[in-house]
């Protein structure tokens, strides 16, 4: 984007499955919040909800919740943000601070939070405005393309799993090697509990194992809940693959008091017996990324960790070729638009 344009470029969804390449006309940003120039933005499954219309969307709209760029305008009263500052937007567009939710301190619930690339444009775009109550902080040792995918996939998973039950050395399982759980068993590994990866077929077992997995379960050749009963029981499933059935598939693995937490989503429901969660106490719970200090504290770990995505960039030109291999599952395993100028990665991935 050439300094002093009165446009940007952005992809937009127009319509059902339809992304479009357009021009938009800069504006400033309004009272709370920043403009942003984008350096990147991570292509995330959540988009179809944009792109395919599954929510409510007033077309066109830019979509995109894992952005990292620059601000370059504060909107009148943004406190402790700086013009030049790096800072990532996520899925939560900024919690308002005076609902019943706020008050009590859960932002992630907030009453009247906006979600980015849904009720306003989002990141596959040079530009993007965003609320100052949402921003995370990007560290310096983070580049611009590996932090992007940590703003959702990483956030969620690291979020989930810092706020469960587990004590290091418990036996925590994570279901599904894709792009949540492939950063879900590094965050795991790290965390000091004893990971089980479970997926079906034997092919990614040399990626668990790669990844940080102690134990890979084929839940194609085995029962998956008998292998983890077999290893003492999870106190923890992290199910980031869609589908009622993988959670009931695992759900008899928890050892009594276990809890299973679900970051992704599918359309088919849950069924879980209520034998099995009443006898073991066993407990079945969601969880939507995190609030921004957690976002901060997910980058934060990153960097001292060396928790990295698997990362393939893409120009923001060809956004959609990005989104289609990603809803083809081919990705491996995050797509992330890069900016022209933006600087390169300086960590490879994993």
């Amino acid at each position: 984007m050439m300094e002093g344009a009165s446009t940007y470029q952005a992809v937009q969804a127009v319509g059902p499955g339809r992304l479009e390449l357009a021009r938009k006309p800069l504006r400033d940003p309004g009272p709370g919040h920043v403009r942003i120039r984008v350096e990147a933005c991570g292509v995330c499954h959540s988009d179809s909800g944009t792109v395919e219309g599954m929510f409510p969307i007033d077309w066109p709209r830019v979509p995109g919740h894992e952005v990292v760029g620059k601000i370059d305008m504060l909107g009148s009263n943004v406190q402790g943000w700086a013009v030049g500052q790096r800072v990532g937007v996520g899925f939560l567009g900024g919690a308002c601070g005076y609902c019943e939710f706020c008050r009590n301190g859960d932002l992630v619930n907030c009453r009247n939070q906006e979600f980015t690339g849904i009720h306003q444009d989002g990141g596959y775009a040079e530009v993007l405005l965003a609320k100052a109550s949402g921003l995370m902080s990007i560290p310096d040792d983070l580049s611009s393309v590996d932090a992007a995918p940590l703003l959702c996939a990483g956030l969620t998973t690291f979020s989930a799993l810092r706020n469960s039950p587990a004590k290091p050395g418990d036996l925590v399982a994570v279901l599904g090697i894709g792009g949540l759980g492939h950063l879900g068993v590094q965050y795991a590994r790290h965390m000091g509990f004893r990971v089980a990866a479970i997926a079906r077929g034997a092919g990614k077992a040399d990626l668990a194992k790669k990844l940080g997995a102690h134990h890979y379960i084929d839940s194609a050749a085995v029962n998956p809940a008998e292998a983890l009963l077999g290893l003492g029981g999870a106190k923890v499933i992290l199910i980031t693959a869609p589908g009622g059935k993988t959670v009931a598939e695992t759900f008899k693995g928890l050892r009594p008091g276990g809890i299973s937490i679900l970051v992704g989503v599918g359309p088919d429901p849950i069924e879980v017996a209520g034998m099995d969660l009443i006898f073991g106490s066993r407990k079945l719970a969601g969880a939507l990324t995190g609030d921004p200090a957690t976002g901060d504290e997910t980058l934060r770990f990153s960097v001292l960790s060396g928790v990295s995505a698997m990362i393939e960039t893409v120009p923001l030109e060809k956004a959609a070729d990005a989104y289609a291999k990603m809803m083809s599952g081919k990705a491996r395993f995050r797509m992330v638009l890069t900016m022209d100028g933006a600087p390169e990665r300086r960590h490879p991935p994993n």
